[in-house]
C-alpha cells in the first residue's frame, strides 16, 4: 500500500508541501491571487485545500500529476464544476498533456457525463486555449 505523502509530516509541513505543488500546478499567480482574497470566512477553508488537497492528496506518489490531471479533469466535467475547470486545463497543460490530449479526456467524458457536459468542456476548454496563441491546436 502507497504512504500518504503526509505521512509523518507536521500540518505546518503539510501546508509548506501543499503550497509547493499548488504553486506548480496552478501557477504562482493563481495562488497568489486565491490567498490575497483569504477572510476570516475563508481562512480555515484554504488552509484545509492546502494542507488536504495539494499537500496530502496531489503529493501522494501514486499517480503522476499528468495522470491526476486527467482524473481532474473527468471529475470536473462528469459534475459540472464548470467554474473550475478553466484553471484545470491550464494546469493540465502545465502537468505535461498537450491540447489534443485534452480534447481526448472531454470526448472520453462525453460518453460517461453526457454530449452536454462535453459541449461546455468544449467551450471552456477553447477559451482556454485561445488566450494563448502557443495552447491553440493546429488547423487540419
Amino acid at each position: 500500500m502507497t504512504r500518504p505523502a503526509g505521512d509523518g509530516l507536521t500540518d505546518a509541513e503539510r501546508f509548506e508541501q501543499g503550497l509547493a505543488v499548488r504553486r506548480a500546478v496552478l501557477s504562482a499567480e493563481h495562488v497568489e491571487r486565491a490567498t490575497a482574497g483569504i477572510t476570516p470566512l475563508t481562512a480555515d477553508w484554504q488552509d484545509f485545500i492546502t494542507r488536504v488537497a495539494w499537500g496530502d492528496v496531489w503529493s501522494r506518489p501514486g499517480l503522476d500529476r499528468r495522470s491526476r490531471s486527467i482524473a481532474v479533469l473527468s471529475s470536473l466535467i462528469a459534475h459540472g464544476h464548470q467554474e473550475e475547470l478553466a484553471m484545470h486545463l491550464r494546469a493540465a497543460l502545465r502537468n505535461g498533456l498537450t491540447v489534443e490530449e485534452v480534447g481526448e479526456v472531454i470526448l472520453q467524458s462525453a460518453i460517461y457525463s453526457g454530449v452536454p457536459a462535453a459541449n461546455t468542456a468544449f467551450r471552456i476548454a477553447s477559451g482556454v486555449f485561445a488566450e494563448d496563441p502557443l495552447m491553440t491546436p493546429p488547423e487540419g
